[in-house]
């Protein structure tokens, strides 16, 4: 079974709701049988590629005009999300950029059997060690942590390769109707969004991946003439 993540690296809570996935899927005994797909999401495609000079919490109430209590209790929850996750958010470091680059990267990794650890480390990046992910030096650094080719990954970057893909992503987010991320897409026959509570992808992990397998039926007279292993039925 498939299961696709729109998501973006400067949305909070897909790093909460990625958690909350994993633990999810770490409780199923057909785990092993789900193939995770990571689709690109951009929040503010209009950001600068290198980053701006403030923090997130700056960039909230200065660019998006949201009043400080909001901001405030925004933070508050992230926090408490969070740290029932084991994630240590420090909006106060991240660095508001263009993801264009990270997504392209994870899509480099992905092609590697990387998708899911390059993720992780963009995320872990971005929220808890404030870190610029639109830095080709960082991507490449983050990249050599998973085990990938630093050197090759600044070449890569170096071009657009990838660009159409990650365009093509967000394009079929607006097809499929989705505004916001995360987004999950089990077996193209459900929806979840948000970062649901590790019960409700369990749930639906459960019901879709058995909806996913053939289903046998026995038909007929069970009782009809048959022939096995100690002769026929006379």
């Amino acid at each position: 079974m498939k299961v696709e993540i729109w998501s973006d690296v400067m949305c909070p809570f897909c790093f909460v709701g990625k958690k909350n996935f994993e633990n999810a899927l770490a409780q199923l005994p057909f785990k092993d049988k789900i193939e995770v797909e990571w689709k690109s999401f951009q929040l503010d495609p209009d950001l600068p590629v290198e980053g701006l000079d403030m923090s997130t919490k700056e960039y909230l109430a200065n660019r998006k005009g949201m009043p400080e209590q909001q901001i405030q209790g925004m933070l508050d929850h992230l926090q408490q999300a969070g740290s029932a996750v084991g994630i240590e958010f420090n909006q106060d470091r991240s660095i508001p950029v263009n993801t264009i680059r990270a997504h392209r990267l994870s899509h480099y990794a992905q092609e590697r059997g990387k998708g899911n650890e390059i993720e992780e480390a963009l995320f872990f990046a971005h929220f808890t060690a404030g870190k610029n992910v639109g830095d080709i030096e960082v991507l490449a650094s983050l990249a050599e942590q998973i085990g990938l080719n630093a050197t090759e990954v600044k070449a890569f970057l170096a071009t657009d390769e990838q660009v159409d893909e990650v365009t093509a992503d967000i394009t079929e987010a607006k097809a499929l109707g989705i505004s916001g991320v995360p987004f999950f897409v089990l077996d193209r026959k459900y929806g979840i969004s948000g970062a649901q509570p590790t019960e409700a992808f369990v749930e639906a992990l459960t019901q879709a991946f058995h909806e996913s397998q053939p289903q046998f039926e026995m038909k007929g007279n069970t009782d009809a003439d048959a022939c096995g292993p100690e002769g026929c039925e006379i």
